[in-house]
């Protein structure tokens, strides 16, 4: 392990090389292969992680402090409604105080057209490392994941794999559009083809769209938007069917679920599945809305690899801290 990526912050998978994500990747399964053998990576020996979340969470809050522990270090849970951040002390006083104390920061901020910009503040005026847990645009540790997990099925050159996301129907709430974003920006740059699908109310950001088409060029692989659902299942070798928000046609609440509910057979059942290669696998970030995104079927099948990939979390970012605080 190299000390090249000390203090270097994590907001999107865009800001680092595709060597320097290979790098995190290959010391995430060497600490998965030592922790499966009972062996201590004291790697972070009485350090502090100090995590900010804006929003609910399971899986992001316990695997970041999980893993900080694992490392040796210790993680604090931060809820802004009990800081000042409640009273309105800004980004920059927050930064440069826990700057002082520990040795990085991970903040979830997924409101849309703010929680990008107020990670990018912070991370502007600390001097300790700020990690992403999710934001509006991106939820680049959720696909660190993917990738670990798609290597592990399928080997470390993934050149020449097919990704399918599609949108999928899940009127409970309207979802951020952080998770198929930064699919189809970090998947092209490691030479796997991605078709989106999803129906035309349902787009992702111009500017996220626009620059996953040149990571595929530059990746040598291929980026494609259908609005038919099984595009993104026909000789796939990776499906990740996942609900999001028709955050670019509307930001009302009620006008975005009366969208998504003119869709309800955008669904992954057993049928799609059908139309991949034969070692398709299903992925999704979970929660998965169980009968609306998909059918138990396929969640629970033997395609499905949405447990690993929620084990890898821990992994990846025990890497990402080992890395860089």
């Amino acid at each position: 392990m190299t000390d090249q990526l000390k203090g270097k912050d994590f907001i999107t998978t865009q800001d680092w090389a595709v060597e320097e994500i290979g790098e995190l990747l290959e010391l995430a399964a060497e600490l998965k292969a030592a922790r499966a053998a009972g062996k201590p990576t004291d790697l972070l020996l009485r350090k502090t992680l100090y995590m900010i979340f804006f929003d609910a969470s399971t899986r992001t809050r316990n695997s970041f402090e999980t893993g900080i522990t694992q490392l040796g270090g210790h993680g604090i849970y931060l809820s802004p409604d009990k800081m000042q951040i409640s009273h309105g002390e800004n980004a920059q006083d927050t930064a440069n105080v826990l700057s002082r104390y520990g040795e990085g920061i991970a903040i979830r901020h997924c409101a849309f057209r703010e929680g990008n910009d107020y990670i990018r503040d912070v991370a502007h005026h600390a001097s300790i490392p700020v990690m992403s847990m999710q934001c509006d645009v991106y939820h680049p540790c959720q696909i660190l994941a993917d990738m670990l997990t798609i290597r592990e099925k399928f080997g470390t050159n993934t050149k020449g794999l097919k990704m399918g996301v599609a949108w999928t129907s899940a009127p409970n709430y309207v979802r951020p559009l952080s998770v198929p974003q930064s699919l189809i920006l970090l998947m092209p740059r490691f030479g796997i083809d991605v078709t989106l699908a999803c129906p035309p109310e349902f787009r992702l950001m111009p500017e996220i769209e626009e620059q996953a088409r040149a990571n595929a060029e530059a990746g040598g692989s291929k980026f494609e938007i259908s609005e038919t659902f099984e595009d993104a299942f026909t000789d796939a070798h990776v499906v990740v069917p996942k609900s999001w928000g028709p955050l670019m046609t509307t930001q009302d609440t009620a006008e975005g679920l009366s969208l998504i509910e003119k869709y309800p057979t955008w669904r992954c059942g057993a049928e799609h599945m059908a139309l991949g290669s034969d070692d398709l696998i299903y992925m999704h970030p979970l929660p998965a809305d169980r009968g609306r995104e998909v059918t138990d079927e396929v969640i629970d099948g033997p395609q499905s690899v949405v447990y690993d990939e929620a084990e890898n979390r821990l992994h990846v970012q025990k890497a990402l801290m080992a890395l860089t605080m």
